[in-house]
């Protein structure tokens, strides 16, 4: 299997599979992923998601092998029908999405990542920009959203250069929420995912899709988009449920409703 998905705790965790060749992208795994997400946003148990890397690596881009087969996909539908279809459907399921980067993030594999709501990195984890090593240009959304984390001349320079980034320098230039030490990443990225799991997800999905509309509206058009989804939000079961354990001085117990 190129894609391993386990379900545990509201957290449906994807993890990509194929370590021999660092879990870089092929056709089968791209859509073996863009599947999973779909069973994840239709799903109402699953809560939160996680995608992940098994082995040293989360993500070495593209499989250049496939890329450069004769036979294989021309490189317009590995833009159009593997990536694009993923980077879409993590910026629009509105369930929170985290990236657990568990060692190197390169070419699509870092734009993926970036792409997710938050990245928790191991320390020993990197990012880079290799599409400029190979010619290429940045894809899987890496124009639009690596400006956007860490402004213009740094992503430019990111992108032309190829550099190699840090988990820890990533933290420093907004780039990912939080590197965590080798040793605890994997507790730490499932303690985090299952604690958003158990908070009121209707809501962190309409913040997900108000984050997501402020790149194009202006402020007028905002805050009715805030007025909007408030009033979605207060006739939710969670609004009404947190209010209720307040007042009753309980911890709440969300169903993402």
């Amino acid at each position: 299997m190129t894609l391993i998905q386990d379900f545990k705790n509201g957290v449906c965790t994807l993890t990509l599979n194929r370590p021999q060749v660092f879990n870089s992208f092929n056709k089968e795994m791209a859509l073996s992923l863009q599947k999973a997400l779909d069973e994840c946003e239709k799903d109402n148990a699953v809560r939160a998601i996680v995608i992940k890397g098994e082995g040293k690596a989360f993500c070495a881009g593209q499989d250049l092998a496939e890329a450069t087969d004769p036979n294989g996909p021309e490189m317009q539908s590995i833009v159009k029908d593997h990536y694009n279809p993923i980077i879409e459907r993590i910026r629009n399921i509105e369930k929170p999405i985290i990236a657990g980067v568990n060692g190197v993030a390169a070419g699509a594999g870092a734009n993926i990542a970036l792409a997710c709501d938050m990245v928790i990195a191991k320390e020993s984890a990197s990012f880079i920009q290799a599409f400029s090593k190979i010619g290429l240009i940045p894809d899987s959304g890496g124009t639009f959203l690596l400006p956007r984390l860490v402004g213009t001349q740094k992503a430019m320079a990111l992108m032309m250069t190829g550099e190699k980034v840090s988990a820890k320098d990533a933290v420093a230039m907004n780039m990912i929420y939080k590197a965590v030490s080798d040793e605890t990443f994997e507790e730490e990225l499932i303690r985090f995912a299952e604690n958003l799991a158990a908070m009121p997800t209707y809501g962190l999905g309409l913040t997900k899709r108000a984050i997501n509309a402020s790149f194009t509206n202006n402020l007028t058009q905002q805050l009715a988009l805030e007025e909007e989804l408030q009033t979605l939000a207060g006739k939710s079961e969670d609004f009404k449920e947190g209010v209720t354990a307040f007042l009753e001085k309980r911890a709440p117990v969300f169903k993402g409703k």
